[in-house]
């Protein structure tokens, strides 16, 4: 089995049954990575197998810390042995370092997976900030609304989202202007 049917094969058992609107959203996500991968050369499987497994730290057999980045990062690195690359792409999704300092949690984040930077980074944050939770293409503006809507202002979550926000929409627009050249 290659890495991403495995990635794919293991999001599927780990967030299907239990959260079947999240699995919808990584499904998309998945798919959209697999439209951008050639923009990261070899590492085209990490990026789309992390694309995958984004949000198995949302499972409930695997939440630890509330952090479903690092909870799923430290699960994908202890019990299912993943490529370390897809790990650490887990792990700092769509700017996960802001929600990690929030949270109380930066150090350990950082300590235990260094970040990833580059296109790589970018690509996994446009896969997901432009995917709806039901799997659909969105806008990134838009994707930042809903986040914020669906948890509410006062929530962590959603002050972590607004802070990311540029960020976020920076990483989207590199990798539209990476693909417009293409």
């Amino acid at each position: 089995m290659d890495q991403v049917e495995g990635a794919r094969d293991l999001a599927r058992r780990l967030l299907a049954v239990p959260l079947p609107r999240r699995w919808s959203h990584s499904q998309g996500v998945g798919r959209k990575a697999e439209s951008v991968a050639a923009l990261v050369g070899d590492d085209g499987p990490a990026l789309v197998a992390a694309s995958w497994l984004h949000d198995v730290g949302y499972s409930p057999d695997l939440v630890v810390t509330g952090m479903h980045q690092l909870d799923g990062a430290r699960y994908l690195r202890e019990v299912a042995r993943a490529d370390d690359l897809v790990c650490r792409l887990v792990a700092h999704h769509s700017c996960a370092f802001i929600e990690g300092r929030n949270r109380g949690l930066g150090d350990q984040l950082s300590d235990e997976f260094p970040p990833v930077g580059g296109v790589i980074s970018d690509a996994i944050t446009y896969a997901d900030m432009t995917t709806t939770p039901d799997g659909e293409p969105i806008e990134v503006e838009q994707r930042l609304a809903e986040i914020l809507d669906r948890y509410g202002p006062d929530h962590l979550v959603a002050r972590s989202i607004s802070e990311a926000g540029p960020l976020i929409i920076g990483s989207v627009q590199r990798i539209r202007a990476a693909l417009a050249e293409g």
